[in-house]
């Protein structure tokens, strides 16, 4: 999934000219993204262990999902991901379309792609342990798998404005569908955790087990629409950032169109919840509102200002995020690091835990540090 940054970073003198190449950007905010659930998060939350002060309180609670309506900084991690995945579509798809490339060849490779994408899930999942009666159908690159390939279908097939129309009408339907189908025992328009209608879909055609809610799987059926709508924002985003627009005017335009998003998926919630277990409308829009400011940060930062030194602890990250998925899953790296700290860890009392994921993550780093080197990485 993960393709070379573009190293050339433009500077003042070239600031007008188009950037029609892969910017430099997005492989640190992908980067920046993974830490948080490759280690990132047990930092923040085994510090506020050792120190326990209310901004690290604060902090601690942002990186945990709410419970269900609502919103914290941990439930932005995944959109976030989805809307980059969109993001690089029309800096690898588009390109290769304006290059005249064979339109049969990336149906196949897209379809490949999707197949793969589905088999490491289910493998992620526990397939390979044959308790298929245990086995969780749906799930995180399965979600990523479906909104990827119908996304593409959406940048091969339509253009700019038709790709904005569908994305609004993928929201519009869901909505509709969400708030006019009813469910049987609890009627239309119901948002709770047993009532709504993702949940009863999942529940009549979804084996269990589910994650993470008792009444239906927070990457269920019918919430996997939505899904493309939130890689299609990413899309949208892509084809701005490859605009003939100055690199001011393109990160004024994320920044403008982050608060828009924010703004309209607040005032939706009022009728359609912030949800992100159905990945509700509202929802959509308002992490997508995030991650446009996020990408407008990192632009301006990376790309407009040429300060790229500091992102590269993020970049290696970014560059494998599949991999460092999947072997977080399967391997614990603490394992790894307590060879280094064994000897004096159990000296540093209530800062074990924070010195103990310091060495995890690490070791994890240095893990990726050396696919990235040898430039192997992961794509799917």
């Amino acid at each position: 999934m993960s393709e070379n940054a573009a190293s050339a970073v433009p500077t003042e003198r070239n600031q007008t000219a188009p950037a029609r190449d892969r910017v430099a950007s997005i492989d640190a905010l992908r980067g920046f993204d993974m830490f948080w659930i490759s280690g990132g998060d047990g930092l923040i939350h085994t510090l506020f262990k050792a120190l326990p002060i209310p901004l690290l309180a604060l902090l601690s609670r942002q990186f945990h999902h709410v419970d269900w309506e609502g919103f914290h900084f941990y439930d932005l991690i995944f959109p976030l991901f989805v809307f980059i995945v969109g993001l690089v579509l029309p800096f690898s798809l588009t390109r290769r379309l304006e290059a005249g490339a064979n339109r049969r060849q990336l149906y196949r490779h897209a379809f490949q792609r999707l197949v793969l994408l589905l088999l490491l899930g289910l493998i992620y999942n526990g397939l390979l342990d044959f308790n298929l009666h245990e086995l969780r159908f749906l799930g995180v690159l399965q979600r990523i798998a479906i909104a990827y390939f119908f996304a593409t279908l959406l940048v091969m097939n339509l253009k700019v404005r038709g790709q904005v129309i569908t994305t609004g009408l993928i929201l519009v339907i869901y909505w509709a569908i969400m708030a006019w189908v009813p469910v049987p025992g609890f009627g239309r328009g119901v948002y709770t955790p047993q009532g709504n209608l993702a949940a009863y879909i999942d529940q009549h055609f979804l084996p269990k087990p589910y994650c993470c809610y008792d009444y239906g799987d927070n990457e269920g059926i019918i919430s996997m629409l939505p899904a493309i709508a939130t890689c299609m924002l990413g899309a949208l985003a892509g084809h701005w950032l490859r605009s003939n627009q100055s690199q001011r005017r393109k990160a004024l335009g994320l920044v403008v169109g982050g608060v828009v998003s924010l703004g309209v998926g607040l005032v939706w919630s009022l009728a359609f919840p912030i949800i992100k277990n159905i990945w509700s409308s509202s929802f959509v829009l308002f992490a997508g509102g995030w991650s446009l400011l996020l990408l407008a940060l990192f632009y301006w930062i990376i790309d407009i200002r040429g300060l790229k030194r500091w992102a590269f602890f993020f970049t290696v990250i970014g560059a494998n995020p599949i991999t460092i998925y999947i072997v977080n899953r399967f391997f614990d790296f603490r394992l790894l690091g307590n060879i280094f700290i064994h000897g004096f860890v159990d000296y540093l009392g209530g800062w074990k835990p924070f010195i103990t994921e310091v060495a995890a993550v690490t070791v994890s780093w240095l893990f990726l540090y050396f696919l990235y080197r040898r430039k192997i990485f992961l794509k799917v």
